[in-house]
């Protein structure tokens, strides 16, 4: 898997076409600015951090003469590959879609923008052995550094008593770590006793995001785990995992961490010339 990485200084360009298969995290750093997502409309000042999965859904940007901003945007899968095993961003992304915006304290915004610059200065040491690793790292800080305000904030509830329970319900099964062996759309729809169309709908308006994502999501953190044990070969995760040929799990490996079970696992060991 290429991963894709780009930093930029300019509001207008943030939701530009080739930047729909990444996660957008930009920072007003000076004046104002606005755009429309989901039919509202977001107005953002200093110290206003927006975080948008899929940033061509952004419309109508407008920037007030003096607005400064730095944005880094980053390859989806790769950002999904490297969440931390609390899988917090899973129910963090549900109020990111009702409202993108989290606003920061000068500290906050401090720390961030050095992930940022980090992360800039770092992006094109594309030669070096551990570069995944070590990009994986940055962004890891980074994420951390978001969760941190973002857990913080007012959660924003716009949604029918249906679609949020239909969409807690979802999480909740996730929680309990049944992804393992059940990764079908079709299974968590019966479980909530409603057709896959309903629970695809559902958690695609309320979330932004398809079930399939989700499922993914809490997936990669278990696999992980299972690839981080030596004590459990690849034929033993495979079957513990419910995957018919050890051929089907390299193929899943590869869709959730961009290289193959046994890359991932080369890639944990120490190298040496």
């Amino acid at each position: 898997m290429k991963i894709d990485f780009q930093y930029s200084t300019d509001f207008l360009a943030m939701n530009a076409p080739e930047l729909g298969h990444t996660c957008m995290h930009l920072l007003c750093t000076a004046g104002e600015g606005s755009f429309v997502f989901n039919e509202r409309c977001y107005r953002i000042v200093r110290n206003d951090l927006v975080v948008m999965p899929n940033p061509t859904r952004a419309k109508n940007l407008a920037a007030a003469p003096g607005m400064e901003v730095e944005w880094f945007a980053a390859d989806n899968k790769f950002l999904q590959s490297q969440l931390p095993s609390n899988n917090y961003s899973i129910g963090g992304s549900v109020s990111l879609n009702q409202n993108p915006v989290i606003k920061l304290t000068d500290r906050q915004a401090a720390y961030l923008l050095d992930d940022f610059h980090r992360l800039r200065d770092r992006m094109d040491d594309r030669d070096l052995l551990f570069y995944r690793e070590l990009m994986g790292s940055l962004c890891l800080t980074m994420m951390y550094d978001i969760f941190e305000p973002h857990a913080k904030r007012e959660p924003t509830e716009t949604h029918s008593d249906r679609t949020a329970y239909i969409v807690k319900q979802f999480l909740a099964l996730l929680d309990t770590g049944i992804s393992r062996t059940e990764r079908e759309v079709r299974y968590y729809a019966e479980r909530l006793n409603v057709s896959p169309k309903y629970l695809s709908a559902t958690v695609k308006r309320v979330t932004g995001h398809s079930v399939s994502s989700f499922i993914d999501r809490a997936t990669v953190t278990i696999l992980k785990k299972k690839l981080d044990d030596e004590r459990l070969s690849l034929t033993q995760i495979a079957d513990q995992m419910n995957f018919n040929t050890l051929s089907y799990f390299s193929r899943y490996c590869r869709k959730l961490l961009g290289q193959s079970p046994s890359d991932y696992r080369r890639s944990l060991q120490p190298r040496y010339k």
